[in-house]
């Protein structure tokens, strides 16, 4: 062991992964709560002065990265049921920053959008995380990032990963990828 190592600085690279420990794994989960406390704590504390919380902002979102989502396709990728989201759901409608109309097509379906409102909300959430995410991305570098990348989706399941791959997808149709 280096003495980098020793000191609990970076391990080296190389270092076989596959033969994690319990102790790494923990370090793991660790590293996740700590990293998602301090990751949502700006944004929380913007929401609560509104008297919102974690859920209004997944919604904000989700809403906001896919115009025009059914409630269906909504409460698929937020993985909640129906009534979870309406007590989330109809008092956004109610205050403003969500839109709801019926399907051109199938007039049963609920498509969702944001307002202007609630554009610049969640617009104001993405800026207070984002300052987070690119001064993480600075210090750990290109590989690192791309390692986080294919971590994060090894994390998810295939409903998750199906719903990541129609944001990406999205994302390029509009040249944002």
């Amino acid at each position: 062991m280096d003495s980098e190592t020793a000191r609990g600085g970076a391990q080296p690279a190389g270092r076989n992964l596959l033969f994690l420990r319990e102790e790494e794994l923990r370090l793991a989960q660790d590293l996740l709560f700590f990293g998602y406390r301090d990751f949502t704590a700006g944004a929380d504390a913007i929401l609560a002065d509104l008297g919102m919380g974690r859920a209004h902002h997944r919604v904000l979102h989700f809403v906001g990265r896919r115009p025009g989502i059914t409630v269906g396709e909504l409460l698929g990728i937020l993985a909640i049921t129906k009534q979870s989201l309406g007590r989330v759901l109809t008092p956004m409608i109610a205050e403003g920053y969500v839109t709801q109309v019926p399907g051109q097509v199938d007039r049963r379906q609920r498509l969702l959008s944001l307002t202007d409102k609630g554009a610049a909300l969640e617009r104001r959430l993405y800026e207070r995380q984002r300052e987070t995410v690119m001064q993480a991305y600075r210090e750990a570098g290109p590989q690192a990032v791309e390692g986080f990348r294919r971590v994060m989706r090894g994390l998810m399941g295939p409903d998750a990963r199906a719903a990541l791959a129609q944001l990406e997808a999205a994302a390029e149709r509009e040249g944002v990828a």
